[in-house]
Order: C-alpha cells, then sequence, then structure tokens
C-alpha cells in the first residue's frame, strides 16, 4: 500500500476521542507475505556497492573510437597519452560517459515504448484490467517485484514503477552532462542502474501486452507461425509493419476482423513488431527480422508500410517512394516530416495517398487501422514497381572494389557483377543470402548501382523458397516449469542455459547462431531466444526440411528451444533465473536485488549469447543482464561497444567469496570469467558458452557434466585439452569420470591440489557466523 495521509496523534472532544490515528489515502497493492527488502525502487547509488563489488572482478576494458571529447564547445579536446579535456575529464571517464549514454539511449527505447504501450491499454481497457501471466504463473512479474517491491494486480499499478523508472533514467542521463560524473567506475555503476532499470521497463511492457492484448501466458505449445519472403500471399494486398511496438499493427487485424476482410489482406511485419503481431493473431505473417528491411521493402511487394518505433530505416519514406509504396508514421519517436493528418477524415486521408502523397502521420491506433486497409486495397495491382535489368546494371560495374572494403562482410561483390554481367547471376544469389542489408555498398558505388535490388532480383528464385515456421512468444516462464528445472540447474546437472538474443548484424552468416544453438539443443543445455534472434534460429531447414523450432519441442527445459518473443520479452529469461532464486531457492524477492543477483551468479549457470549485437539497447539489454551476475557473450562487431567486463584468472584475490556456512574466505575457480566478452568466432563462442556456465557451487555431479562437455567442445574445435583445465577441478570428484585418467595426468604435472567446496557469496551480511545453527 502506498499513498498519500495523515496522522492524529490525539484528538479529544465532547463526542470522540481519538489516539494515534493514522489514515492513508492513495495508491493500494496486494500486501503479500515476503518481508520487504532492503532497496524498493532503488535510487542511482543504492547498489553501488554491488556494482563496485562486480567491477572490482570484472574490471571494465576500453576499446575507444578515438581520444577525442566533442560533447561541448571547449572541445574537440584530445584525451591521448594521459591528457585531460578542458572540464579535467580523462579517457577513462569518457569512455564510461560514452557507455552510459549508450544504456539510457536504450532504456528510453524501451521506456518510451512501455509507457505508450501502458497510456494506450489503459486508455482502451482501463486501469482495473487484471495482470494475467497465465494459470501456471504465480510469480507474475519478478523484476517488478525484486527492483520496485510491489506485486501489480491490475494495469493501473503499472504505472508506479514506470514513473520510478522514468526518474532513474533522467538521474542517470544527468550523470553524462559536462561537469557532473567524472570518474569511469561511477560512470560504470550508472550504466548498470539504468540497464536495470530498461529490464524493468521491457517487463512493464511485456506485462501490459500480455494482459490486455490476449498473448500466449507462458505457453510452450504456442503456435508455429510462417516466417520468410516466400511465406507471403503477393496476389492480396500486402501491409507491412516495422518496428517494435504492436498496437498500429493489431488495429490493422482488428480492423480486418471487424469488417469480414480477415482472408482478403494479407499483414506482415518485420523486427519485434512482427513477433508480436503473430502473438495477437496467428495468421499474421513474419518477414524475418532487420537484417531484411532493406530487402524486402525494395521488392516492392508491400501496398502500405506502416511504421511504429525503434529500428525503423530512417530512409524509409524515400525507399518506400521507389515503387509508390505508401507509408504511415504512427508514433511520436518517428514522424518522418510527414503532415499530421490525426484529426483529419480517412476519406480525406486516402484520397491523398491514391493520389500519390507520399505518407501521414497518424497518431490515432483506430484509424492507422482503417486506411491502412483500405489504401492497402485501393493501390494493389495500381503501383508502378521499379524494374531492374540486372545484366546492364552489372556492366556498369568498374571492378574498383570500394563495394567489398565497406561490407562488413568483405563479401565479393565484384566478382558477382563480374558474373551477372556475362548472365550469370548464381554468385549474386549467394551474396544475398549472406548480406546484412544494410545498404553501405550502395552508398560509396561512384556508378550508383543499387547493389541491394540487384542482389534480391539475382535471388529471385531463393526468395520464393524462404518459407520456413517459427515458434510464436510464448511470454513467461512457467513456475511449474522453474520447479522442474530449478535443482539440476543450481546443481548443475542441466549444464546451463543459453539465450540467444540481439541483433542481426553478424560477422558471417546467421547460419553460425543456428548451428551454435544446436549444439546446444544436442548436449541438452536449456536454450531460449528473442528478439530478431529469435527469428534468424528459424531460418534454416535439416535434411528432413525442419526448422530447429519443429525439432525441439518450446518448453523451458533441457534440449529444449524456447521463443520467449519480441525484444521486451528478454525480462522473461531474465526473469526465470530470478525465479530459480525465488521459486526454488525460497529467497525473498522483494525489494532484494542485492541478494537475488548475488544467488545468480553463483548457482545460476545462464550465459546470453548477442551474436549480432547493433543497437544501443541491445547494449543495455546485455548490461542489465550483467548486473544481474549472467556473463553475455558478443560477436566481433560486439567490440564497437567499446568496453568489456573480463575477470583475470591469474589473479586469485579477485575469485576470494565468503563461505555462506562459517563467513570464511575461500577462493573459487573463476566462474564466470567475465560479464561481457567480445568472442572473435563461432568456434570461440560455443567453448566460452559452455566454460561460463560452470558456477562456484556446481555439486560434483553437475561439475563433471559441465566440464565434460567444456573439454569436449575445446578438443573439437581447437584439438586439445583446454590449458586452464585444472582451475576448475575443486576436488578428484570433479573429473568426468571417462576422461579421468587422461586429466590426472594433467593435474600431476600442474601439481594442482584439492580446493574446498563453499557455499559461496559475495555478501557478507548472508553468511552464518561460526556457532549460528544452519
Amino acid at each position: 500500500m502506498k499513498g498519500a495521509g495523515f496522522k492524529i496523534d490525539e484528538l479529544e472532544s465532547d463526542l470522540i476521542k481519538i489516539k494515534g490515528l493514522e489514515v492513508t489515502v492513495g495508491k493500494f497493492y496486494e500486501e503479500w507475505e515476503e518481508v520487504m527488502g532492503p532497496t524498493p525502487m532503488p535510487s542511482v547509488t543504492d547498489l553501488r556497492g554491488w556494482d563496485f563489488t562486480l567491477l572490482n572482478r570484472y574490471k571494465p576494458m576500453y576499446a575507444p573510437f578515438c581520444d577525442l571529447c566533442c560533447l561541448c564547445t571547449y572541445g574537440k579536446c584530445d584525451l591521448s597519452g594521459g591528457k585531460k579535456g578542458a572540464c579535467g575529464i580523462d579517457i577513462g571517464a569518457q569512455q564510461g560517459r560514452i557507455v552510459l549514454l549508450a544504456c539510457c539511449i536504450g532504456a528510453a527505447a524501451h521506456g518510451g515504448h512501455a509507457r505508450h504501450m501502458v497510456d494506450h491499454l489503459i486508455k482502451k481497457y482501463g486501469a482495473d484490467t487484471p495482470i494475467d501471466m497465465g494459470k501456471n504463473v504465480e510469480v507474475e512479474a519478478p523484476l517488478i517485484r525484486l527492483i520496485a517491491g510491489i506485486k501489480p494486480k491490475r494495469l493501473g499499478d503499472l504505472l508506479e514503477p514506470l514513473e520510478y523508472a522514468e526518474k532513474e533514467l533522467m538521474h542517470s542521463l544527468s550523470a553524462t552532462h559536462t561537469g557532473q560524473e567524472g570518474y569511469y567506475t561511477d560512470f560504470e555503476s550508472k550504466a548498470l542502474h539504468v540497464s536495470m532499470v530498461d529490464q524493468l521497463l521491457m517487463e512493464i511492457a511485456d506485462v501490459a501486452q500480455i494482459s490486455a492484448l490476449g498473448f500466449s501466458k507462458g505457453d510452450p505449445d504456442s503456435p508455429l507461425v510462417d516466417i520468410g519472403f516466400g511465406s507471403i500471399d503477393t496476389k492480396k494486398p500486402i501491409i507491412l509493419c516495422i518496428g517494435h511496438n504492436v498496437v498500429p499493427g493489431a488495429a490493422v487485424i482488428d480492423y480486418l476482423q471487424d469488417h469480414d476482410m480477415y482472408d482478403d489482406v494479407e499483414v506482415a511485419g518485420i523486427c519485434c513488431t512482427a513477433h508480436d503481431l503473430t502473438r495477437y493473431d496467428k495468421g499474421a505473417k513474419i518477414v524475418g527480422p532487420l537484417s531484411k528491411q532493406l530487402k524486402f521493402v525494395r521488392t516492392g511487394i508491400a501496398d502500405v508500410i506502416i511504421v511504429d518505433e525503434q529500428c525503423v530505416r530512417t530512409d524509409i519514406l524515400s525507399e518506400a517512394r521507389k515503387n509508390d509504396t505508401a507509408v504511415i508514421a504512427t508514433n511520436d519517436k518517428i514522424c518522418l516530416g510527414l503532415p499530421d493528418r490525426t484529426e483529419d477524415s480517412p476519406e480525406d486521408v486516402i484520397d491523398d495517398l491514391v493520389k500519390g502523397a507520399p505518407g501521414a502521420l497518424i497518431l490515432d491506433a483506430e484509424k492507422v487501422g482503417e486506411v491502412a486497409v483500405r489504401i492497402a486495397i485501393k493501390l494493389s495491382g495500381k503501383r508502378k514497381r521499379r524494374a531492374l535489368d540486372v545484366v546492364k546494371e552489372a556492366k556498369k560495374c568498374t571492378q574498383c572494389g570500394l563495394c567489398v572494403r565497406e561490407c562488413h562482410n568483405n563479401l565479393d561483390i565484384p566478382k558477382g557483377m563480374e558474373k551477372a554481367a556475362k548472365g550469370d547471376l548464381s554468385l549474386l544469389s549467394e551474396i544475398y543470402a549472406l548480406c546484412m542489408g544494410c545498404g553501405r555498398c550502395e552508398n560509396v558505388c561512384s556508378k550508383e548501382i543499387p547493389i541491394v535490388s540487384l542482389l534480391g532480383e539475382a535471388a529471385k528464385e531463393r526468395i520464393r523458397k524462404e518459407r520456413y515456421k517459427v515458434r510464436s512468444g510464448r511470454g513467461p516462464i512457467q513456475d511449474t516449469e522453474i520447479r522442474s528445472v530449478g535443482s539440476p540447474i543450481v546443481m548443475g546437472e542441466i549444464p546451463g542455459v543459453v539465450a540467444f538474443v540481439g541483433c542481426p548484424n553478424y560477422p558471417s552468416s546467421s547460419k553460425e547462431l543456428v548451428e551454435m544453438a544446436e549444439i546446444f539443443l544436442q548436449r541438452r543445455y536449456i536454450v531460449t531466444a528473442s528478439g530478431c534472434a529469435a527469428m534468424d534460429l528459424a531460418m534454416y531447414k535439416d535434411e528432413e526440411g525442419k526448422t530447429l523450432y519443429e525439432k525441439y519441442p518450446g518448453n523451458f527445459d533441457a534440449g529444449c528451444l524456447s521463443n520467449v518473443g519480441s525484444c521486451v520479452s528478454n525480462a522473461h529469461i531474465a526473469g526465470a533465473a530470478i525465479k530459480i532464486a525465488s521459486i526454488f531457492a525460497h529467497r525473498n524477492l522483494r525489494g532484494n536485488y542485492e541478494e537475488i543477483a548475488d544467488y545468480i551468479l553463483n548457482r545460476v549457470g545462464a550465459v546470453g549469447v548477442a551474436w549480432g549485437a547493433m543497437s544501443q539497447k541491445a547494449a543495455s539489454i546485455a548490461t542489465g543482464f550483467n548486473r544481474l551476475g549472467i556473463p553475455v557473450i558478443i560477436g566481433p562487431r560486439g567490440a564497437k561497444y567499446r568496453r568489456t567486463y573480463l575477470g583475470r584468472a591469474d589473479k586469485s584475490e579477485d575469485w576470494m567469496v565468503y563461505n555462506a556456512r562459517d563467513g570464511s574466505r575461500t577462493q573459487v575457480s573463476p566462474s564466470p570469467g567475465y560479464l561481457l566478452y567480445v568472442a572473435e568466432s563461432k568456434e570461440e563462442a560455443i567453448v566460452s558458452i559452455a566454460k561460463n556456465c560452470i558456477r562456484p557451487n556446481d555439486t560434483t555431479k553437475g561439475r563433471q557434466i559441465k566440464l565434460a562437455h567444456y573439454i569436449d567442445l575445446h578438443k573439437r574445435y581447437f584439438g586439445a585439452v583446454p590449458e586452464d583445465l585444472a582451475i576448475y577441478i575443486r576436488t578428484e570428484a570433479d573429473i568426468p569420470i571417462t576422461l579421468k585418467a587422461e586429466i590426472m595426468d594433467i593435474l600431476k604435472a600442474k601439481k594442482w591440489k584439492p580446493k574446498t567446496i563453499p557455499d559461496p557469496t559475495l555478501l557478507e551480511r548472508l553468511c552464518r557466523k561460526k556457532g549460528d545453527r544452519a
């Protein structure tokens, strides 16, 4: 219960005598048995001690793009060689500041989404709409309980944690102003804080839309839905939704259903809006992740493009105009210079769009639904789609090679052009499958060849066959699932939880992601996914024509693959780790962040993999997991985030923990060995995932299982037993039985000695003192 009120110590009159009366009026929440922890709605500094504990072990390593600061008019200031800026800032603090800025931007994107979603749904359905995450989900909002200390029962209850998050975001961003924070570890602490807030905001957004829009409520058997260019019925009018906010797309589906037109118009999506469209209605289609955006728009297949927020190409209007596709902007974050037609009649807007107006800004979702459907029907089959002669365009190529130097994946575009000029389009078709769709190659082409369009034209047959199945986002992990896997995860008998998240800016093709996921599925790790990564996991078939989602169940269990949903659904992955501490270990959640994060760090073998991380949202998502004690591996391009959190296995003092049984100090293996790490190759990432699922709390049986995977994968990809194996063996009982003779020889050569297996914690306050009863 929270609100304003008054207190009367003592009052006496002829009619009444009052003593100690206290009246509170305001917001009411359901009270539950959990005692409030020490940090409900923590401020920027309330968890600074925990952050410094992490940062002391996992020290930031910076890789700046340049040594200059250009953020104020004193600059640009040269910070190289120990020099300071005009404000006194040094290169370390400046890099911490840039990291904090990125995390603030990411959190603000999810926060703006959450604010719009909650306000819209309360307006449409009412503040008393119940929070409903499914019959097997009692811990309905683990992050809200953990961070805000409340148990939301209705949509209106989401407003206070949302307001709290907005306040913390404001304070964190203010620290980046010139003449504010000046030390790198405090910048990092604030980055960790605002990224924790980001996780809270993601949960608020997804809890709201699951409850009000009827999304799947933790169903492991959520429907298999169509994904890929080939799944789109081009004989129908086509409406394409791009972004992350499902509200306007849902309004399109509502309009079609209300007017008995559902089977007459195709509704498809790109990026996370696509995930959420299929969660709203399984008949919607997913074109694919962000990397498919420019490719699909260039085809001219869409009659109408609806953009909402996040991950939309900023040149979407000019790209759409190349094929006379109408654009409707629907959100205040992306207005595209279009006239605001919100108050105009649908007839007037439709008339102008049919006559060739490039688009309209409409901030009323229901009106968007009507206008989009009606204009798509009018434009279908009547637009002038751009025709391309691939051979003619390819002959313009001078073989200068600028496109290759600009291409992130170093694709041999000139060779493809050379072959295409002779009528052989096969290499361009192969390049299409590897292209990330950024369009940078076109920006440097002196002959202005529309390279991305040529790739699509050359790959027409390949595109027609792009039809796959992905499991619709299930949302939360059920409490019953956590009860089933909690013990084997903590004890190490399920070797780990691997979460594939983030953007599609891969160092090679997305097939690497599929290969990584399947390796751990076959080894009976729990594999989960979200966002663009979840889509890419669907876009390859095996010899039998099945995708990973068709081969593996959708449960949160060993050897299963669960798609939780869109970007905001990442909160359910963090929530699963938190629920293990709550449901299995019976740790209090309520306002008890530090203890839960300590539990996860030392006991829950979970690793995040953001193999194609690109955006500021990916930065804040990863950093939010880091504060919870979950390591994240990013692909080679992730080095451009300019900061990693690396542990030093050679520094024994960094791996000292308290033994909670008696408060003594003891050294543990360096596990996890980092919180944020850049892997240079798929092979390095696979081995690192296995190693960093190891936790100090593993039982001997669990450690055997984890080491068996680590050793086997290291031998497979690097041809030898890992050099650091000895530091992960505490007693002989940890050694995999089939490898015991071989490993004992290695241990003798390294003069290995057995170690104590503690009940590990980094928090002295959680220790029992000698003589206390267990």
